[in-house]
């Protein structure tokens, strides 16, 4: 009985290693990949552009990028003319970077839509962009948040990246001449509690007033 139970205390090892052998490689490539994916969004969000931000922060009213640029239409967003910025001018625009997979915009979408009904009193709009998303789920988030502004859709997206965005939302309060007035990175924030009833948080806030002040 000896020679039995000895051979017992052995035979799990011998189960256990070529187990062992195989779950080690797997750990070391997922490691590794969890490495790779941290430093190529260290180098992406390293890399984005802040020009915009810091002459903002100056006072200064830079130039929108790439106005001029066409961008296909959304189907199914409500009545929008043209296919770029140029086509607004003349319009207070807040140009809204989102995607259908990106939950902070799904929060804001409804913010943004009541912000829509108070500028187009003063010749102003939102002006949705898609970020690299599926035309397709794009329109099931207009529908199912009842978006009535217009969208275009960054396919590509060098018209975000020449904003300096790379996260998603990112928003641009832009003046009638083109010029870019306020940022916005990260979801637009809500508005502050004690603050007056109509308010739509400061970022909006500040986009009616120029609207309202202007037209």
């Amino acid at each position: 009985m000896v020679p039995l139970a000895v051979s017992l205390v052995e035979r799990p090892p011998s189960i256990l290693t070529p187990v062992r052998g195989r779950v080690v490689p797997i750990l070391i490539s997922l490691a590794g990949a969890c490495l790779i994916g941290l430093l190529v969004y260290g180098v992406t969000t390293q890399g984005a552009s802040r020009t915009l931000d810091e002459a903002v922060a100056k006072g200064q009213r830079p130039p929108a990028p790439q106005a001029a640029r066409t961008l296909p239409a959304l189907l199914g967003a409500a009545n929008g003319s043209g296919d770029s910025l140029t086509a607004y001018r003349g319009k207070v625009v807040v140009l809204n970077f989102w995607a259908s997979w990106c939950v902070p915009c799904q929060t804001e979408a409804p913010l943004l839509e009541r912000a829509q009904s108070r500028l187009q009193q003063h010749n102003g709009t939102v002006l949705g962009v898609t970020y690299l998303d599926a035309s397709t789920d794009s329109r099931t988030f207009v529908r199912e948040h009842r978006i009535t502004y217009p969208n275009l859709r960054d396919t590509t997206g060098e018209f975000a990246h020449a904003y300096g965005t790379d996260q998603l939302p990112e928003s641009f309060v832009i003046d009638r001449d083109g010029g870019v007035v306020v940022v916005s990175r990260g979801e637009i924030e809500q508005p502050r509690p004690g603050s007056a009833p109509t308010s739509l948080g400061p970022f909006l806030d500040k986009a009616i007033e120029l609207a309202e002040s202007s037209s």
